[in-house]
């Protein structure tokens, strides 16, 4: 009797050790929810730590990389916030080319961070808009393989079966004049069809960017109300559909694209979608605050679209947490002020992202550099500026000051002093980055006009980890010329 109680505890434990481990490795329950994108290319970074704590205090439980940054993933570490990391498209051919190169990456990227207390990573996307029509398939041909080999690499540290590999695509991965006739491009059908086979084979979400803000700037005929979630005069008729949106619409065309290759059920999380408070006539605080607050109502109102009627995207990544103030203009100038925060995690307007919070609440211990500003002297001829200006805003950030942007209308001296200010700044103002051959002044009062704010810098984490690598390098000078004295005399 004793014996059979001692064997049926035996079982118990051997059962709820495969509970523990089989609750580890399933497919986590799809729930519909709002995360942010962490964009990092920026002048001034705030600390990981800094980041972690406004996505804590805002109750964000998702969160998407454009990579695997070591710092914010140890800052993201015993969070509890679900991760999404990313591969650069630039990484695609050597993954693609070596399972030896999948196994070094998952393992400094990945399995090193799960642990207990550890990060919650629960997708990599791998490549960013690989098929990005722009891109003229230069890396189109090194997807699959990469996913392919990855997959291999997660499996190995039996991870294959929780984190989950993706492939964000941007929207003009697919086409039609109406949403019911949707099909992705002739040149990617082929690739489409095994990229969508891979993910529903490993219950992963089909990931798109939709960016109905691109639509209208792109183009003077798209009507403004459409962009937006507050009806339109001007909606789109689909047999008996009818769009009353751009979101939906652009939505219901990837899944009637997904539907002709036999998937039409598949899940779709959005991988970026907002809206930019700066750079451009359309882009400000105003139209950003109603997109996103409009976007998130419909999308947590669990309605659905017309090809998808109460089934919302199994997530929904808010383009972007912060502003990006070194991120290429190419695009446009907006592609600097996506963020619903300021680069210093102060919120740039009300809103409510459904997560619990009545508002959002602004980043804490922000370390600034000291209030002061670089302003043109009013004393001095300032005739000659030109190549100051161009040199300040050649590094700097200054795209606030054109057509469309919040400092547009501050007068020829206020365009020069935000320029001499952010140059200044991005320099941590050191005192001669003020001087413009005399024809700037540090001054203690913020020349701020209305909207048109002029910074003042953060002490970002490159100064902290430079001081904290010279330290590393004295210490090991230190214990070499201790070693080589230990060594002479023994010798």
């Amino acid at each position: 009797m004793l014996q059979g109680r001692f064997r049926l505890r035996i079982l118990s434990a051997v059962l709820l050790s495969l509970i523990v481990i089989v609750g580890w490795s399933s497919v986590p329950v799809a729930e519909s929810a709002l995360g942010v994108n962490w964009g990092t290319v920026s002048f001034h970074k705030l600390k990981p730590s800094t980041v972690v704590d406004l996505l804590q205090d805002n109750k964000i439980s998702k969160v998407k990389l454009f990579d695997a940054d070591p710092d914010s993933l140890q800052a993201l570490m015993g969070s509890g916030i679900q991760v999404m990391i990313g591969v650069p498209n630039e990484m695609l051919a050597a993954l693609s080319s070596s399972t030896a190169a999948s196994d070094s990456w998952v393992r400094q990227n990945v399995s090193r961070y799960m642990r207990k207390n550890g990060v919650d990573i629960r997708y990599i996307a791998v490549g960013n808009e690989p098929f990005l029509s722009s891109y003229s398939g230069q890396f189109q041909s090194y997807v699959m393989p990469a996913l392919l080999n990855l997959q291999q690499s997660l499996a190995k540290v039996n991870l294959a079966s929780y984190v989950k590999l993706v492939v964000p695509c941007n929207a003009d991965a697919y086409e039609s004049s109406l949403p019911s006739q949707g099909a992705f491009r002739p040149e990617l059908t082929q690739i489409m069809t095994q990229l969508v086979s891979f993910l529903n084979s490993n219950g992963s979400p089909f990931v798109v960017n939709i960016y109905p803000f691109l639509s209208l700037y792109g183009s003077s005929d798209f009507p403004q109300d459409y962009a937006f979630f507050e009806g339109t005069s001007h909606p789109v008729t689909d047999g008996s559909n009818v769009y009353y949106n751009a979101f939906d619409g652009n939505f219901d065309t990837l899944v009637a694209a997904l539907s002709k290759l036999g998937y039409g059920q598949m899940p779709i999380a959005i991988g970026e979608i907002g809206w930019p408070t700066d750079g451009a006539i359309s882009g400000n605080l105003t139209a950003a605050r109603v997109f996103n607050q409009g976007l998130i109502k419909h999308v947590l109102s669990n309605k659905g679209t017309p090809l998808r009627p109460g089934v919302p995207p199994v997530d929904v990544y808010l383009f972007s947490l912060l502003d990006e103030g070194a991120k290429s203009t190419l695009p446009g100038n907006f592609e600097r002020h996506w963020g619903i925060f300021s680069f210093d995690g102060q919120a740039k307007y009300p809103l409510n992202l459904g997560l619990g919070g009545r508002g959002l609440k602004n980043a804490r211990k922000v370390e600034y550099l000291p209030s002061r500003w670089c302003v043109a002297n009013p004393s001095r001829d300032l005739s000659d500026v030109a190549n100051h200006m161009k040199l300040a805003c050649g590094v700097a950030d200054c795209t606030t000051l054109t057509y469309g942007g919040s400092c547009n209308g501050i007068g020829a001296k206020g365009n020069i002093s935000y320029a001499f200010n952010s140059y200044y700044q991005l320099q941590m103002q050191n005192e001669r980055s003020c001087d413009f051959d005399g024809l700037g002044m540090v001054t203690f009062l913020d020349p701020s006009i209305g909207d048109c704010r002029f910074l003042v810098g953060v002490t970002d984490t490159r100064s902290s980890s430079s001081s904290s690598s010279q330290v590393y390098r004295r210490w090991v000078i230190v214990w070499m010329l201790i070693a080589w004295r230990v060594w002479f005399f023994v010798m």
